[in-house]
């Protein structure tokens, strides 16, 4: 059932893989027109309704959606929604193990022999792993990211941190079938960034 889960996700990204370079080149194309940005905000930096309209403008002219890069996410949340209640709900996922994951359909635990505030003795490896993924895949989403200004940058610097360790949080005690989803999910994401990455300076 791991490697189940595993092919589910390779197969999702494959069929998704259109609408990922989509966003990646719309995060490409923000960050070309940022220097046009910045001047519409000097420019009318008293005048919040005017420069919505110039910026919505500018987007039209340069063929730039400014959610484009969300949609990659927003696909995947009936997937994790679907998955989640298969997790919780299938029978014969109850008990199934995969590599040190007793069960798939509760988190995975490993003893340590001390005990830490607000955990325990016990780790959710998982979890762990999977922000250190989300990790390097804000670091790698933030240098795609038109940021000129000190807060700007403070902001996603912000991000990079507090994105990750949120999700980390919150899938703490998540099924770890759908934790090995979403890791390998992420893992995906970074490679392919990485890919597109490389393609773009080349070409």
């Amino acid at each position: 059932w791991g490697l189940a889960i595993i092919m589910l996700t390779f197969l999702i990204n494959i069929v998704h893989c259109h609408l990922t370079r989509k966003s990646f080149m719309s995060m490409q194309k923000i960050q070309e027109v940022q220097p046009h940005m910045e001047k519409l905000r000097a420019l009318h930096k008293d005048n919040p309704k005017k420069l919505n309209k110039e910026m919505a403008e500018l987007y039209r002219q340069y063929k730039v959606n400014p959610l484009g890069g969300c949609l990659p996410l927003l696909i995947q949340m009936p997937i994790f929604i679907s998955l989640y209640q298969g997790l919780m709900r299938s029978i014969e996922l109850k008990g199934a193990s995969f590599l040190w994951i007793k069960d798939l359909s509760s988190p995975d635990v490993i003893n340590i022999p001390f005990t830490l505030p607000l955990i325990g003795n016990q780790l959710h490896i998982l979890p762990l792993r999977m922000v250190v993924a989300m990790f390097f895949q804000q670091r790698m989403s933030s240098k795609n990211m038109a940021s000129s200004t000190r807060e700007q940058k403070q902001q996603q610097k912000l991000m990079m941190i507090l994105f990750p360790v949120f999700f980390g949080f919150l899938f703490y005690n998540f099924p770890s079938g759908l934790v090995l989803y979403w890791l390998t999910n992420t893992i995906l994401m970074v490679i392919e960034h990485t890919m597109m990455r490389k393609k773009t300076v080349i070409s």
